[in-house]
């Protein structure tokens, strides 16, 4: 009785409800199918960044099953013929596979197990990808949180199942079923923008696995403090990993328990990295019961908010050119590396949406296209939080000050001389505001404004000045409470 077991954002054998299940009852067929966005319904789909990751992941996940004595089977979309094809050509008898919660999934996939069922097929589904189903947690009078404080400590009082160890089994393939990987075209050729990646990253089970060791060795003491640190190695980096599935938040919560029993010391730091998956449960729970998040402020009001349109700021913004260091560091890591630390996430974000006055959604965008870890959920909340308009969101007058927070989370300028190396030879003291150096400190470092390293493109005391001003009409319109 052969299962087909539908791998989607769970691209890991271990901690696998849909393949644990599938084994138990008789062989497994391993499908993988990639969709156009047309395809999928999906309006904001995977791209650019995320399709390199997907392809290594892919391989990765491809060798731990040869290793089984089977092969992934990667087919074309659509997923309804797609999955008919290989039901018919393996005669399965079951299709498995583990939730997704973004809006086109949720009604695809409905629609998928309805189809199916109604064929005789058993079409089953199952919770790989979070803690807690988004609709589990709920509020004292049964609707869902809007504020993240209370979310997590309600999330806390429910018991987090342990992970399932690896499951093994008989694995099936058929002849002709599924095309080669390499033909998909997910990885970047002319140019390779992601040229010397696999050197930064180790896509799949094995790397997440890895990391996951290291970062509790290694990164976790000091992580409450030193976690907005970009300078220094106290992040997880595992945001891709969970993202794709190759580990689960599971594995992750009970390694991170396990290790904090054996080292109480660090309660308090695993504790702070734990609320991280939190934030991480709660804008899924906010994607969830509001499906239009990704697309609409979530506080109607915010609508009201004059936004300008500047391609050039844009641009500048994107390729890291603003003249501050801080905000360009953040931006350069990010298109070489397909990361950017999480402190400066926030500063970036702050300075399109507060300095540059331009509409969240081209961050949110350019997020996607270029994250290796561009989750709908994280992303979509993330920006509407920094914009003000989200739930829970920061309070619409906090707006970073470049300069400051260059000074406070990078004081060496460790983080800035490697992702702006024209800057290097600047001493400390004008490195995060070369604008403000003397002529003569200027030229000693070989920097020359607007040659070799842009002039601002916006002066900070002026732009927070019409970001308050903006914010009136959000005032007017009952979105916002007075500073």
């Amino acid at each position: 009785m052969t299962t087909i077991v539908w791998f989607r954002q769970d691209l890991r054998l271990a901690d696998n409800p849909a393949l644990a299940e599938a084994f138990a009852n008789g062989p497994v067929l391993p499908v993988y199918i990639v969709e156009t966005p047309e395809q999928a319904a999906d309006s904001h789909p995977m791209t650019g960044a995320s399709h390199w990751w997907l392809h290594h992941s892919l391989k990765a996940l491809d060798a731990t099953l040869g290793a089984l004595g089977g092969r992934l089977v990667v087919m074309e979309g659509p997923a309804e013929t797609a999955l008919e094809r290989a039901v018919a050509q393996s005669g399965a008898t079951a299709i498995h596979w583990n939730r997704c919660y973004e809006p086109h999934a949720i009604a695809r996939d409905k629609h998928l197990k309805t189809r199916f069922s109604a064929d005789g097929l058993s079409a089953r589904s199952f919770n790989a990808s979070l803690l807690h189903e988004p609709w589990d947690v709920e509020t004292k009078t049964g609707g869902p949180f809007k504020v993240y404080s209370p979310f997590w400590r309600a999330a806390l009082t429910r018991p987090v199942a342990a992970p399932l160890p690896r499951p093994s089994g008989r694995l099936v393939s058929p002849d002709g079923l599924g095309r080669p990987l390499d033909s998909f075209g997910l990885t970047p050729s002319k140019p390779d923008w992601a040229a010397g990646w696999l050197d930064l990253w180790q896509p799949g089970e094995a790397g997440a696995s890895a990391l996951l060791g290291t970062f509790l060795e290694e990164g976790l003491k000091g992580y409450g403090e030193l976690r907005n640190r970009p300078d220094l190695p106290n992040v997880s980096r595992l945001s891709p990993h969970l993202h794709f599935g190759e580990i689960s938040p599971r594995q992750v919560w009970a390694a991170t328990r396990l290790y904090t029993d054996m080292h109480p010391a660090l309660a308090k730091d695993g504790e702070k990295f734990l609320s991280e998956i939190g934030w991480r449960e709660f804008a899924y729970h906010l994607l969830y019961h509001f499906p239009t998040l990704p697309a609409k402020n979530w506080k109607p009001a915010f609508d009201a908010y004059p936004w300008r349109e500047s391609e050039a700021d844009l641009k500048a913004w994107q390729r890291g050119m603003t003249g501050y260091p801080m905000v360009d560091a953040g931006m350069r890591e990010l298109w070489a590396t397909g990361y950017m630390h999480n402190r400066v996430r926030m500063l970036v974000a702050s300075f399109l949406i507060k300095h540059l006055r331009l509409d969240w959604r081209h961050g949110e965008a350019w997020f996607r296209d270029t994250l290796l870890d561009a989750d709908l959920a994280n992303n979509s909340a993330s920006w509407q939080w920094v914009a003000g308009s989200g739930a829970d969101a920061a309070p619409y007058f906090r707006i970073f000050a470049p300069v400051g927070q260059g000074q406070k989370f990078d004081p060496d300028g460790v983080y800035v001389r490697r992702w702006c190396p024209e800057l290097a030879r600047l001493p400390n003291e004008f490195l995060h505001a070369p604008f403000e150096a003397p002529d003569r400190v200027l030229k000693a470092a070989g920097v020359v404004l607007g040659k070799t390293y842009p002039r601002p493109i916006v002066d900070h005391a002026a732009a927070r000045a019409a970001a308050l001003a903006g914010y009136e009409a959000v005032k007017e319109a009952g979105g916002v409470a007075a500073e």
